[in-house]
């Protein structure tokens, strides 16, 4: 099946699509900024907690990388601790 994939997207791969919904009515921009502000606090409150000492550094990285998860925002297989 992997090759009928590859194929697949090989062919499809140049072609343009149009998708539309006739009802959304969303300022995209805005949703972005608010979005990143709230992910630019969240990381910004995670790194200034003056509570934990520096061998408890890989906690915070851990905690921002389960934020961007929590987002959808892939990180890669390289920091897949859990």
């Amino acid at each position: 099946m992997e090759l009928y994939k590859d194929i697949l997207i090989r062919l499809l791969e140049n072609e343009h699509i149009k998708i539309t919904f006739e009802n959304l009515d969303i300022n995209f921009s805005q949703v972005f900024e608010l979005e990143c502000y709230k992910a630019l606090n969240e990381i910004k409150t995670i790194v200034s907690n003056d509570g934990l000492d520096d061998t408890e550094c890989f906690q915070r990285i851990e905690e921002i990388i389960c934020l961007f998860e929590k987002m959808g925002i892939e990180c890669g297989n390289r920091h897949d601790f859990g």
